[in-house]
Formats: C-alpha cells, sequence, structure tokens
C-alpha cells in the first residue's frame, strides 16, 4: 500500500525481496519523494531527513521500480491506494468524515489503504450517515459481505498505535477473508543499523514504543 521506502535503513533490500515476486503495489509519498516525485518541505524534520538519505541509498533500478507504480489500482473488486482516492498519496483515513470522502470515490466494494500506519476499518452502513470505525487486532477475521469498507492492516517497518510488533494482514480471494496479524522482529538490530546509517536517533527510538 505504498511506502516501501523512507525511515528504515535498507531500502534497497526491501525493494529486492518485493521483486522477487508478482505485485500489485500503489505508491505512497515517501516513496514519491525519494524518487524527486514530489518536495518534502510538508514532512516533519526527521521524515525528511531520513527521505533525503533514502534518496541517496537508492539504485538506479530501485527508483525505476518506483516510478513505475500507479497512484492507484483497481483489481476485481477491491482498489488499492496509499492514502485516500481524494489524495492518493497524502490524505489520512483517521476520521470518518475522510472516509466518508473517500467512500463518496470508492466505485468497487473494499479498498485497501496505508499511511497512517494503524490497522484500522471503516465500514459503511446504510441507515448511518457516517461509516463505523474500528481499530483492528492481531487474530482478527474479517468475512468480505455485502458491504463497503475501507481496510487498512497497519504498518510492517513503523507501526503507529502502540504496538511496535509489526503489522500486516492476509487477503484470501478463495475464503472471501482478510486476516490481521502482528509479529514480533529483532527492533534492536534494525535500531542498530538505523544508527550505524546516521538515521534521526527520534525515528530510532520510536520502533521501540510502536508510535
Amino acid at each position: 500500500m505504498g511506502d516501501h521506502v523512507g525511515y528504515g535503513p535498507q531500502p534497497g533490500e526491501c525493494l529486492e525481496v518485493l521483486r522477487r515476486y508478482p505485485l500489485r503495489a500503489v505508491i505512497g509519498n515517501h516513496d514519491l519523494a525519494a524518487i524527486g516525485g514530489m518536495e518534502t518541505k510538508d514532512f516533519n524534520r526527521d521524515a525528511a531527513e531520513a527521505n533525503a538519505w533514502t534518496a541517496q541509498a537508492l539504485t538506479e533500478a530501485d527508483a525505476a521500480f518506483l516510478r513505475d507504480l500507479p497512484d492507484v489500482i483497481v483489481h476485481e473488486d477491491i482498489t488499492l491506494v496509499h492514502g485516500s482516492l481524494r489524495m492518493p498519496v497524502w490524505e489520512y483515513l483517521f476520521s470518518k468524515e475522510a472516509a466518508m470522502g473517500h467512500l463518496e470515490l470508492q466505485q468497487t466494494p473494499y479498498s485497501i489503504v496505508g499511511h497512517t500506519h494503524v490497522p484500522m476499518l471503516f465500514e459503511e452502513v446504510p441507515e448511518r450517515r457516517r461509516p463505523i470505525q474500528c481499530l483492528l487486532q492481531d487474530g482478527d477475521v474479517l468475512d468480505l459481505r455485502e458491504r463497503r469498507l475501507i481496510i487498512n492492516p497497519g504498518g510492517v517497518g513503523q507501526p503507529r498505535d502502540g504496538d511496535p510488533r509489526a503489522a500486516y494482514g492476509i487477503l484470501d480471494t478463495v475464503d472471501r477473508t482478510v486476516s490481521f496479524f502482528r509479529i514480533e522482529y529483532d527492533i534492536e538490530r534494525t535500531q542498530r543499523v538505523m544508527a550505524e546509517a546516521g538515521l534521526p536517533e527520534r525515528l530510532i527510538r520510536r520502533l521501540s514504543y510502536g508510535r
């Protein structure tokens, strides 16, 4: 769901792993900034500094891969976008009001988004003016039934819901479910690599507490 690079200390290695597999992916704001596609003046100082480091770390093959990623993908009954359909690489879907604006443009039953780094669900309910909003937890399984949904599986590399474990989801197109998971990884090792690269101290510390 975008932001394949931007904060972490091994952007090229991450892209190398992704390129091993058949992939449907959209571009995020950090991806775009790292290849010169947008300015970082609206990033906070740490994010801008990390992005400048990332831009220098990418190979031409890495940059070409990111340049080829679209803003939005519609595949069968699912729409993929990093931020929202109103602002594909920038709007955060934290509020019901923002979700309403996104749903007005969503032409498929389901969409999957990123950007917030928080596992979250918005469900459109016909008899209610605003969608239902809820956080997603490790082990939750969502049935894809006759309802319109916005699904955010959270962040693998920098979760921001207070749980430092990597967050991700698995879409099962046969059983029509999305399952959500958290998995522990060696945070201290990642922090050491970040420190060796000279990345901002605050970005290093935040991995410990998932904020």
